[in-house]
């Protein structure tokens, strides 16, 4: 494959800028990856970052394949996604809410999280959000060629993959910095109340909205 061609600097530079302004706008993503970095550690942060990055390989390669294309040809397939990825964001948010009462209480389990279960955190975070597919596929529609090469397209799900490791990255690291730990543990409730709000919001709205 050429992954050298001229040609593709414009589309992948297009991808590029429409998926960072997606990437930066805060979501359940952001919030995953800030609440592991200040209440676990920074290499949770990270490597729930690069779980982001996985299910963004995951949304890319289906946009690629024309995930947009399945959704309208099963409409149903679509609905039962929704449904699915807004419960799990519902469940979070009832989750964070629980463990914010009371605030002095410290849950037992959160510092032995497993890496591995950090990494899953952030994979199904982004996953259980069927709207990312559609702006995946929308984006490929809106900045890919009408027949893009096997090659364009690897670079463009590794661009998006990289751009989403490197934000969700810089979030971590901010989150796990001393000053802002202190500020979460300070704040614990508020801000998983917050959180919580957020996801049940998140979710309702994939729930409701179809």
């Amino acid at each position: 494959m050429d992954f050298f061609n001229p040609a593709y600097v414009t589309p992948l530079v297009a991808l590029a800028l429409l998926w960072t302004v997606a990437v930066v706008t805060p979501g359940p993503n952001f919030f995953n990856t800030a609440q592991l970095a200040a209440s676990c550690s920074r290499r949770h942060g990270v490597v729930a970052s690069a779980g982001v990055a996985t299910g963004t390989l995951i949304w890319g390669l289906a946009g690629g394949l024309g995930i947009k294309s399945l959704f309208t040809a099963a409409p149903m397939l679509y609905l039962a996604f929704k449904i699915i990825g807004g419960c799990y964001l519902i469940y979070l948010g009832l989750k964070l809410f629980k463990r914010s009462a009371p605030a002095s209480v410290q849950l037992p389990d959160e510092p032995r999280r497993s890496l591995f279960s950090a990494w899953r955190f952030g994979l199904l975070g982004n996953l259980s959000n069927p709207k990312a597919a559609l702006f995946v596929a929308t984006a490929f529609a809106s900045t890919m060629p009408p027949s893009p090469s096997p090659a364009l397209l690897t670079l463009a799900v590794i661009t998006m993959a990289t751009l989403s490791f490197s934000w969700y990255t810089s979030v971590a690291l901010v989150f796990s910095s001393e000053r802002m730990a202190n500020l979460y543990s300070r704040s614990r409730k508020w801000l998983d109340r917050f959180a919580g709000s957020c996801y049940l919001l998140f979710g309702a709205h994939l729930v409701a909205n179809r």
